[in-house]
């Protein structure tokens, strides 16, 4: 927490500044206006994200620009689906083929906004994606981790994609999606995997196995499949829970919603949290990533959303029972980090 605090929130916070500079210049009004508006509704993606540059200080001047621009174009893209003028989703599509060329140093920039009305961003999304590219050069093994990384930022899109069309198509959909992939998630719902394609945690995860020298494909594939379904899963669905009142109110689609009862969703939420502890333990550094875990839970439990609602304020209260030292440390860090903020 030493080096959050004096390394990543205020390395962070630059890089945020200077996207927002950017972003106000946006000639397009509703573009500019959904840029800014993930910057401040959701800039604790990016704080959360650069906790990974934690890990390895040396390389932070990498990996935190990396992961505040790509989390960036994933909270400016969800923006502009969820309050599109559009329900294609060729251009949902086309969108998010911005965040497959941010992870791939060789992509040509393409017009991303072809299918929509609203175009003129001033170079904004290329800009993000060009940020992505050049740090991801500076990653020396990412040609170990290229394909992991791709196939997480493809699922991602896919999601995105069939989260965002007409709501009367959105469950056929998700559901022949899920169909192509259930075969390698037994243990998972159809809902659960579908939150789990929505995290970027392992995308970040990768990015930080690839600053060290000389990683295998093998490791990276291993780190991939300890990060992804539970860690990632986790992850979303603490997301889902607390926002179910704004999305019933919205009309969005919340994977949440899918549990038959209260008690079945606090049954698997705690199993996917021991799921993910359990592999987390195949890591080197494993404690770091138990504190992710722990930090995950005190951060969305924590938040002011859960006193609202009095069915996730219980959902809230059975999952924290019994909790350990470290998540009652995050969980005392998080508020007080919001009424810093505040």
């Amino acid at each position: 927490m030493h080096r959050v605090y004096k390394y990543v929130l205020p390395e962070v916070e630059k890089e945020l500044m200077k996207l927002r500079l950017f972003a106000q210049r946006i000639p397009d009004q509703e573009l500019r206006t959904q840029a800014l508006s993930s910057m401040d509704s959701k800039k604790f993606h990016c704080q959360g994200g650069g906790v990974y540059a934690a890990a390895n200080l040396e390389r932070r001047h990498v990996l935190i620009p990396l992961i505040v621009a790509l989390q960036t174009i994933s909270d400016y893209l969800d923006n502009l689906c969820d309050r599109s003028t559009s329900l294609d989703p060729d251009d949902f599509r086309l969108l998010h083929q911005s965040m497959l060329d941010a992870v791939n140093p060789e992509a040509q920039l393409q017009d991303y906004y072809a299918l929509r009305s609203e175009k003129e961003d001033g170079g904004y999304l290329h800009h993000l994606v060009r940020v992505c590219q050049s740090q991801i050069a500076k990653l020396p093994s990412y040609g170990s981790v290229q394909q992991q990384v791709t196939e997480l930022v493809s699922l991602y899109g896919d999601l995105q994609v069939y989260k965002h069309i007409r709501k009367d198509l959105r469950e056929e959909h998700l559901l022949a999606w899920w169909a192509r992939h259930r075969g390698d998630y037994p243990n998972l719902q159809w809902n659960e995997f579908a939150a789990a394609a929505g995290s970027t945690l392992g995308i970040f995860m990768l990015f930080l196995a690839a600053t060290e020298e000389r990683l295998s494909k093998e490791d990276a594939a291993a780190i991939r499949n300890i990060y992804f379904p539970h860690v990632c899963g986790l992850h979303i669905l603490l997301d889902y829970l607390i926002d179910q009142e704004e999305d019933q109110a919205g009309g969005d689609l919340n994977f949440c919603n899918y549990y038959d009862n209260e008690g079945l969703l606090v049954e698997r939420l705690g199993t996917i949290v021991n799921r993910a502890r359990e592999d987390v333990k195949q890591l080197p550094a494993s404690r770091f990533h138990r504190l992710i875990i722990e930090g995950l839970l005190a951060l969305y439990l924590s938040d002011p959303k859960v006193r609202h609602q009095a069915d996730v304020r219980d959902v809230s209260r059975r999952l924290m029972k019994n909790s350990p030292l470290t998540r009652m440390f995050f969980l005392i860090n998080s508020i007080w980090i919001r009424k810093q903020q505040a």
